[in-house]
């Protein structure tokens, strides 16, 4: 996924080898969503923080859309500044072309409106609100966290067809012992949300509720909801629960319940390496 950024237009990237970074692990992580089957058509969205990135020639880039709203006024995020997937764009295209493919938009001083002012006026994914509310929910905690990525893991999403699997901690106990790295890698486990309407305002609430005790939050019969401090880390994190969910299936498979590790092991795991659970 090399000479991802175009070389041959003015772009907001031009000179600021930082952004370009961020915009290019972007674009990694949307080829590893598409090459792994979890990005069908138009599926998953990402939205990453790149405030710490804007200088004063950004700040005063002129808009390139309307005003446009949000749904809902979100006061941690005034003067902030998010790279964009775009709506209906695919994360296949993405890798390749990310400024073509989504959009650098900036919050206004109502906190309840944006403009999009980099590089095509490429509008935001629908699910922005929800993103943005994640955001806004980030930084009145004070979380170093920077970015979120909604895909659909299909062995995850298709345990959430078992209503087992759905139990509180129910999930997380059983990944993380099916190989030690899911207990060191995803320490916080994986929060559960009952079925909703996507993009609905139910959903991202619930979302919210389950992010102060979890990283990573599984919507039943959708995909996950994944936060870190930068794209690539939310993205190990469901890689690893994937994993883990792959390993128990193979089990299955070959026709036995797969032991996993016990909970002295695990909690040996969290003793060594200093986890939170």
């Amino acid at each position: 996924m090399n000479n991802q950024i175009k070389e041959d237009m003015k772009s907001i990237l031009d000179n600021r080898p930082e952004l370009v970074k961020e915009v290019n692990k972007v674009a990694e992580v949307a080829g590893y969503l598409w090459q792994k089957g979890w990005a069908e058509r138009n599926g998953g969205n990402i939205t990453v923080n790149i405030t710490e990135y804007v200088d004063d020639e950004i700040r005063q880039m002129p808009a390139i859309s309307e005003v446009k709203q949000i749904g809902v006024t979100l006061p941690h995020l005034k003067g902030c500044y998010f790279y964009c997937k775009g709506t209906n764009m695919r994360m296949r295209d993405l890798a390749r072309w990310p400024m073509d493919n989504g959009s650098v938009i900036r919050i206004l001083d109502d906190c309840a409106t944006y403009v999009i002012i980099a590089d095509q006026p490429v509008n935001p994914t629908s699910e922005l609100p929800s993103h943005l509310s994640v955001h806004n929910y980030l930084i009145a905690k004070g979380s170093n966290y920077k970015a979120s990525l909604h895909t659909h893991p299909i062995e995850l999403i298709a345990m959430t067809h078992n209503k087992k699997f759905m139990e509180k901690d129910y999930a997380s106990n059983l990944l993380w012992s099916m190989i030690p790295e899911t207990k060191a890698f995803c320490p916080r486990g994986l929060g559960m949300v009952p079925y909703k309407l996507p993009s609905s305002v139910e959903l991202a609430e619930a979302t919210i509720d389950e992010l102060s005790d979890y990283d990573v939050v599984m919507w039943e019969k959708h995909g996950v909801f994944a936060v870190d401090t930068d794209i690539m880390a939310a993205f190990d994190q469901v890689d690893v629960l994937n994993k883990s969910a792959l390993i128990y299936i193979a089990a299955k498979n070959m026709g036995f319940e797969p032991e996993g590790m016990s909970q002295e092991q695990m909690k040996e795991i969290s003793v060594a390496f200093h986890l939170p659970k």
